[in-house]
């Protein structure tokens, strides 16, 4: 099958006016653990954003909502305020920028060069770019710590998440769609996930060697989180962004590869999720080893990624960025009405 199609009106285009999203912590049932630095942290991320970002509303108020700092402090539970500090300052600059590049406030292709250029060098490059300057403020915090392994696994993931949302701007303005495993491979590097994994080592205060996350098995377990991740966003996103016609998420695909009505998508998305769960599990169960401290590093990383997907799960039903006023009690009243779609 092509990998792109351009996509011509089906039962896409004519979806009942509500769904029904199943139960998404049934097979998520790791603990959810918060970091004692939440509040403090919070306050200070957002408000470094807020000054460096110069932002006003509604860009403000959207912060604000999404409080990306409760993201972190779910997802690093045993970071020190310092680490943990960073985590969230990247988790907010993520957000924000991957708004910017959405709604065109910045050119994706100079976005990519400026901020890998900061990167790399968060000392010496000068810049005059709001995203090239939260990244030195950030990555030059990070580098203070952080081991060459993960520092330059971070600098590659983010150069991978330029490219693929660069790559999906510009299917969305040539009205292309993807096939389901060119979704998958897309949606791996728009996530941001792989970035947010090489966090878990800076967090952590550990470098893998390469040859350990080169390693099927770990890179297995990354693919699974990412996928549980990705699946769980698109669920809970996928009502505003079908309001904007934008068809870069898991349930459109689905129903325009597989046949399936909304209701189908939906549902066989939710077996996606389940099954993102099981192949983690399936490969921890035959992690290798590599000598006592390795094998201590390697755990803290799993644990890591395990912290991503129950964090991450509960976080998305609990904000208003995603979920909505309705969040809260999806569990309890889990019908969604669609949003109307908005005039091309």
């Amino acid at each position: 099958m092509d990998s792109t199609a351009t996509h011509t009106p089906t039962h896409i285009d004519s979806e009942p006016s509500t769904f029904i999203v199943p139960n998404l912590f049934n097979d998520c049932q790791y603990p959810l653990r918060q970091s004692p630095h939440r509040d403090p942290v919070s306050r200070a991320s957002e408000q470094w954003l807020l000054n460096e970002a110069r932002l006003v509303e509604p860009e403000s108020t959207s912060l604000l909502q999404m409080d990306g700092a409760a993201l972190a402090a779910a997802c690093y539970p045993d970071a020190d305020a310092s680490h943990l500090r960073v985590c969230a300052d990247v988790i907010n600059f993520i957000f924000t920028v991957d708004d910017w590049l959405e709604f065109r406030v910045v050119d994706a292709r100079g976005a990519r060069e400026s901020c890998i250029s900061a990167l790399r060098d968060p000392i010496n490059f000068h810049t005059e770019e709001l995203a090239a300057k939260l990244c030195k403020s950030y990555f030059g915090r990070f580098k203070v710590t952080g081991g060459p392994g993960c520092t330059k696994r971070f600098i590659h993931a983010m150069d991978l998440f330029f490219i693929a949302v660069t790559q999906q701007l510009d299917d969305y303005a040539e009205g292309r769609t993807l096939d389901l495993q060119s979704y998958i491979t897309m949606r791996r590097d728009t996530s941001c996930c792989k970035p947010s994994f090489a966090l878990a080592e800076y967090a952590a205060q550990i470098d893998l060697p390469d040859e350990v996350v080169s390693h099927p098995v770990i890179m297995a377990m990354e693919e699974a989180t990412n996928d549980h991740i990705s699946w769980v966003n698109d669920l809970l996103s996928f009502n505003k962004e079908q309001s904007r016609h934008d068809m870069h998420n898991i349930v459109p695909v689905l129903m325009l590869e597989q046949g399936l009505d909304l209701q189908g998508a939906v549902d066989c998305a939710s077996r996606l999720v389940a099954g993102a769960v099981k192949r983690f599990e399936d490969n921890r169960a035959i992690l290798p080893l590599w000598g006592e401290e390795i094998d201590r590093q390697v755990a803290l990383y799993v644990e890591g990624m395990q912290n991503w997907m129950v964090g991450s799960l509960h976080w998305h039903c609990g904000c208003l960025r995603y979920a909505g006023e309705d969040g809260h009690v999806m569990t309890q009243d889990p019908t969604m009405k669609l949003l109307p779609k908005t005039a091309l």
